[in-house]
């Protein structure tokens, strides 16, 4: 095995461990040759990790015998003008007087491929100096580059602060933003000037819900990258209104049947929003299939790692239109635009890995000049390079992370002897830079850059989270441009840290200014609540109409809200409104009906009582008892007249009185009924011989019956007052409605049972009695009369029964008014209609000779 393959290998896997475990000295750590590098001298050389290729050669698999380095091939010009922008940086500090004075920063620049492998090659060359071998015999010895500024991938980063950590060489990334390497305990060695993806995970959020877009599908590269970034926005996400549709890997075989399925996918799915979290070559692939598909109906959320990859625009056509890019903050770094357009014939590259951009992308071919003998450029298209705004994001993180080094530097030499942060007060050395003593400052490090903005790292080597919110729009040269409508600075607070445009903002597809909608179920409106179906994420719902008296006042509300008591929900559902308050009064239909045949009856009653008082001379008054007649009709009155005390609002000495008076003029009535039907049986039984009957069933017995029976209700009148009287109370919604009825709750059940028991008792035996004596013949006879009279009474009261149960609100009052109403008629009409008809329009009938006549 190759001593080079063996030592990444061991290196990659087993991490920080590796070196003490295996027992290792310097001199053994022998570095693989760079396949490209730029290199200038200085005091301090800073290592620089640059993906200027993004296909990286095939590794050697073998490891039978040592191999030369392979060539990295397709140019990354973006990448490519990172690079220049470091060295810009390090001329620039080299020219400042009052920054590293005494000092001149060297450079050592080398290209990672966009691998991991090449990566770590590319790292182990540049601390291990240029020869092949390290000299010395401790680890403990400082390599030639104290520091490197990058890589771009979080994988490699990974892989690179797992190795160079044993070195304790710090690490500064201007890209790698994988919350990963956050943690301090595996990475103590890396810092970097690029948020965090956490930051970034928060911003998508933010917009998610911002939108109101809850169905998302997600889609990330499979690496550290990837990975992480799309389990930070679901973790973010949870508990909140947003749910994944679906989330796919992009492998890196770049397999065209996985490619196609995930494309398929995009299609098939409900969800119009698609947040990609890959780096732009993996994400590259999948476009492309997404546009040969013709998917133009989606909109894409394009994180840092893409959202302002440009050369997408060159083959995308309109499929990319309204993308939504999470890019790093643009700083237009002054003097940095020309530097890196000012490209030309003159002023050309001498080293190799220069030397392959300037033919890749330019079109150059270098060769020997027949004067100089020295390579020189043929260029078809160098004047074509454009430098776009959006482009300084990466460009300018590159430049805080070589200050951030060169301020770090000079709080080393600034410190004063005694009072430094070592031990016993030493001040770090200088020549040589020890990259531990290096680390120590990068991580204190505080500065302003020349563009005004405060650079510092917190606990973990993290910046604060700043973005700014990029929209891919058509400009009117018909090119694509990058519109910045907002920003994000986590410095501002939860509330305010996203800050965005939505009126210039272009949307994807077919959308134009419209806001997209990408939903699994259309939103609740209010008067509903959404009911998650079964089986699948909470987005997915039904919208159930609130019950009655239960109301949600917002879009998409989870639950019902009750209404608080003497309040009702409206038609709608939407909001609870007072309950009217609803009893059986004088100015409602009902009750003016039944207060006019109340009233009617005791007219009618006493019309009648006057008839018989002006005729109580006459054979026929006085044939039917005309003292019991009289007290019944002053009974019947009464009922008559307890039924106005069932109408209007209850009070507590109404409902006494009501059900009281009700039992008590009942019990009279049906007493003098009951009464007049005992005379009657008994006055022709007396009649036979030897009979002496009548002499028990005088007026002075008559009266004590009547009044035993009546004492008998009021008796039970009294004690249900006493013990549990009835008193108004209030019924209110259910079925019912938006509605308070007042009633009269009849207090003890059993005493109102007592009352009805007792009137029904005295009905039956009336009845009974009358019935035996219905065929006594004689003109007296009532009994066919009081019959007919108890059946009505009886009928009336027996279906009260369940109509009572059965009516709502003032209804039931209602049918308990009527019922007194029809059996006071019942008797009224049946007992005396046919005396009033002869007294009042056959008086001739009304003498003793005609009735004694049968």
């Amino acid at each position: 095995m190759a001593v080079d393959a063996w030592l990444w290998t061991i290196g990659f896997l087993v991490g920080p461990v590796w070196v003490h475990s295996l027992g290792l000295s310097c001199a053994q750590l022998q570095s693989r040759s760079v396949s490209g590098s730029l290199y200038k001298e200085g005091d301090v050389i800073i290592g620089g990790l640059f993906a200027v290729n993004f296909k990286a050669p095939e590794p050697d698999h073998k490891f039978t015998e040592r191999v030369p380095a392979g060539h990295c091939q397709s140019v990354n010009l973006r990448l490519y003008l990172w690079l220049k922008t470091m060295i810009f940086t390090v001329e620039e500090i080299n020219r400042d007087l009052n920054l590293l004075p005494n000092l001149t920063l060297g450079y050592v620049i080398a290209d990672s491929c966009l691998s991991e492998g090449s990566a770590l090659s590319a790292a182990l060359s540049l601390v291990t100096g240029k020869d092949e071998v390290v000299s010395g015999e401790e680890c403990t010895r400082a390599p030639t580059v104290p520091v490197i500024i990058g890589d771009i991938l979080s994988s490699s980063s990974i892989a690179l602060a797992d190795t160079l950590g044993v070195f304790g060489i710090p690490m500064v990334s201007y890209y790698a933003s994988c919350a990963c390497l956050s943690d301090r305990k595996r990475f103590p060695t890396f810092i970097r000037t690029v948020p965090s993806n956490a930051f970034q995970a928060i911003v998508i959020a933010r917009l998610l819900n911002r939108m109101g877009w809850s169905w998302v599908g997600v889609i990330y590269g499979d690496d550290a990258y990837g990975q992480t970034s799309a389990q930070l926005l679901i973790n973010e996400v949870q508990g909140s209104n947003v749910c994944m549709a679906y989330s796919e890997v992009i492998p890196k075989s770049y397999s065209q049947s996985r490619i196609t399925q995930i494309v398929e996918k995009i299609q098939s799915s409900k969800a119009q929003v698609v947040v990609i979290f890959a780096i732009s070559a993996d994400t590259e692939v999948l476009i492309k299939e997404a546009v040969k598909r013709n998917v133009t109906d989606k909109q894409w959320i394009a994180p840092t790692s893409w959202s302002t990859a440009g050369y997408f625009t060159t083959w995308s056509g309109i499929s990319l239109v309204g993308t939504i890019g999470i890019a790093l903050r643009s700083v237009e770094i002054q003097g940095l635009s020309s530097y890196l357009t000012n490209l030309s014939t003159e002023h050309y590259p001498t080293e190799k890995l220069e030397q392959n951009v300037w033919e890749e992308a330019f079109g150059c071919k270098f060769t020997t000049d027949s004067q100089s003998g020295l390579l020189k450029p043929k260029c078809s298209n160098l004047g074509n390079i454009q430098v776009q705004t959006a482009g300084f994001d990466g460009m300018y993180n590159v430049y805080k992370a070589v200050y951030a080094v060169a301020h770090a530097i000079q709080n080393m030499q600034d410190c004063e002897p005694g009072k430094g942060p070592f031990k016993n007060g030493n001040c770090p050395e200088i020549k040589p830079i020890i990259p531990e003593q290096l680390l120590h400052y990068l991580k204190a490090v505080k500065f302003t850059t020349t563009t005004g903005e405060r650079v510092y790292f917190d606990d973990n080597g993290d910046p604060a989270g700043s973005y700014d919110i990029l929209n891919w729009q058509i400009g009117t040269d018909g090119k694509m441009k990058f519109v910045n409508v907002g920003n994000f600075d986590s410095s501002r607070g939860p509330d305010q840290d996203l800050q965005l445009d939505i009126q210039n903002v272009v949307w994807g597809g077919s959308w134009g200014n419209k806001v997209p909608v990408s939903v699994c179920s259309e939103s609740c409106p209010p008067g509903t609540r959404k009911a998650v179906q079964k089986g699948k994420p909470i987005c997915c719902f039904d919208c159930i109409h609130c019950a009655a008296g239960e109301i949600s006042n917002t879009t998409d509300s989870t639950e019902c809200m009750k209404c608080p008591q003497r309040f009702w929900s409206n038609t709608d559902r939407t909001e609870c409104i007072p309950m009217a308050v609803e009893f059986l009064s004088f100015q409602d239909d009902m009750g003016i009906i039944l207060a006019a045949l109340s009233v009617a009856g005791a007219a009618l009653t006493g019309t009648v009582l006057t008839a018989f008082f002006r005729h109580r001379d006459t054979p026929l008054v006085r044939a039917n008892n005309s003292e019991l007649s009289f007290l019944l009709l002053l009974s019947l009155k009464l009922c008559f007249l307890c039924a106005l005390a069932f109408i209007g609002r209850p009070a507590p000495w109404s409902c006494m009185l009501r059900h009281t008076l009700f039992g008590i003029s009942f019990g009279v009535c049906l007493a003098c009924v009951l009464s007049k039907t005992v005379v009657v049986l008994v006055a022709f039984r007396a009649t036979l011989p030897g009979s002496n009957l009548m002499k028990y069933f005088g007026p002075l017995q008559q009266r004590a019956g009547i009044f035993f029976c009546t004492m008998v209700q009021v008796g039970i009148c009294v004690l249900w007052l006493a013990l549990a009287p009835p008193l108004p109370t209030e019924t209110a919604g259910g079925e019912l409605g938006a509605r308070i009825v007042l009633l009269c709750a009849v207090g003890s059940v059993v005493g109102f049972s007592l009352v009805l028991g007792y009137i029904g008792l005295l009905a039956s035996v009336c009845f009974l009695l009358a019935f035996f004596a219905r065929k006594l013949p004689d003109n007296f006879n009532e009994a066919k009369f009081i019959t007919f009279s108890m059946l009505i009474f009886c009928a009336v009261w027996i279906t009260f029964v369940p109509a009572y149960v059965s009516s709502p609100g003032k209804y039931t009052v209602a049918v308990e008014v009527f019922a007194i109403l029809a059996s006071s008629y019942g008797l009224l009409l049946c007992i005396f209609a046919p005396k009033c008809y002869i007294i009042l329009f056959r008086p001739e009938r009304n003498t003793k000779k005609n009735m004694m006549a049968k």
